[in-house]
């Protein structure tokens, strides 16, 4: 049996996707700890050479003769994966174990956000495939690479599955309710199997940063709005909406401009495109979140990144928690109520006035 590896040790990490500037950066990170990094690479988004820029400097970095990059180039190995397809996760995984031997910690960190209310997700046929969509690449795709990656830390009898989410885990969000949904689909899925898989030195930790973080760092999907939703003569707007707040940032920045964010009658993609200083500055505190916990001998089973993520969980339990002392409160009254019936039953002393059954006619 293979021994884990410590904490302070060398592991091997296994991205089940790589091209995010939240993932690069982690991925940077990793290689100066030592560790070693298994970088999947969604075809579509290789082939986007936008996308796909800052991970290829990284790769000519590790291919360096910077003394500060020794030896990256020999610790990171980009596989092409479509996490949609069973087969091609298990390839991966086997690919991984080929070349390095194990896999300690597997990240499930694919994302990407619909935004559209109920209705307008509903409209066309093109916008309701944008709900199946949304599931296959944050719900289906991650629970593949899950499975396929199950039997070797089964053989390994070690192993840690690291789930990134967000904070939608916990907090629904409007105009982002398949996005809300598929990412509650992943934890309570990754929540029973904890359970199933702890006999086996299995780990599961699911990490929650705020919903920005995760989307201003992929690919965000705008639905073609309706106008009783969007027309402030319909609907005068109270607070910001997702998608005011998101075509904001977009149209800070003119090569991600939305043209008529209100108008537009076909669904946009968009690559949100920051300056290297803000991605820095918005997932350095995530980034430190999974490298101290990956691969920990004793690692949470959900961890809240952030101070203000964790208080508006709390205020949301909170609220939670409340509406069930109100609902137990109510039962708790049909209860005794009940109870206080059966026994005055039993007694035969029951104080209502409850006129007795109707005699029986026999028929006939």
């Amino acid at each position: 049996m293979d021994k884990p590896a410590t904490h302070n040790s060398p592991r091997t990490w296994f991205l089940t996707s790589s091209l995010s500037p939240l993932c690069i950066r982690l991925i940077r990170q990793l290689l100066a700890h030592g560790d070693y990094v298994v970088c999947c690479l969604p075809p579509q988004e290789v082939e986007d050479d936008e996308r796909s820029a800052e991970f290829r400097e990284l790769v000519n970095e590790c291919k360096s003769n910077r003394k500060d990059r020794e030896g990256w180039k020999d610790r990171i190995r980009g596989i092409r994966c479509d996490g949609r397809t069973m087969g091609q996760c298990g390839a991966a995984i086997a690919e991984a174990v080929h070349v390095f031997g194990r896999i300690d910690i597997l990240l499930c960190c694919k994302f990407e956000a619909v935004i559209g209310t109920v209705e307008e997700l509903s409209a066309t046929p093109a916008t309701r495939n944008l709900i199946r969509d949304q599931f296959e690449t944050i719900f289906f795709s991650q629970v593949n690479f899950i499975k396929a990656a199950l039997p070797q830390f089964r053989a390994q009898h070690t192993g840690h599955i690291m789930i990134l989410t967000s904070i939608g885990g916990h907090i629904g969000t409007p105009w982002m309710s398949i996005h809300t949904a598929a990412t509650w689909a992943l934890e309570g899925y990754c929540d029973s199997l904890a359970y199933e898989i702890a006999p086996f030195n299995i780990k599961v930790t699911i990490v929650q940063p705020n919903k920005e973080i995760q989307t201003l760092t992929n690919k965000i999907i705008f639905s073609p709005p309706l106008p009783w939703y969007t027309d402030p003569d319909i609907n005068p707007p109270t607070v910001p909406s997702m998608r005011d707040m998101l075509v904001n940032v977009l149209n800070a920045n003119p090569d991600t401009t939305i043209d008529r964010p209100y108008e537009h009658t076909e669904i946009l993609y968009r690559y949100p495109r920051l300056s290297p200083p803000a991605y820095d500055k918005l997932v350095t505190e995530t980034v430190h979140a999974l490298c101290a916990i990956g691969g920990h001998e004793n690692p949470p089973a959900r961890h809240i990144v952030g101070f203000e993520g964790a208080v508006a969980v709390k205020e949301k339990l909170k609220t939670v928690m409340e509406e069930l002392e109100d609902f137990v409160e109510a039962s708790l009254a049909v209860d005794i109520f009940d109870s206080e019936l059966k026994q005055e039953a039993r007694q035969g002393k029951s104080n209502l006035d409850v006129p007795p059954p109707p005699p029986s006619v026999a028929s006939g």
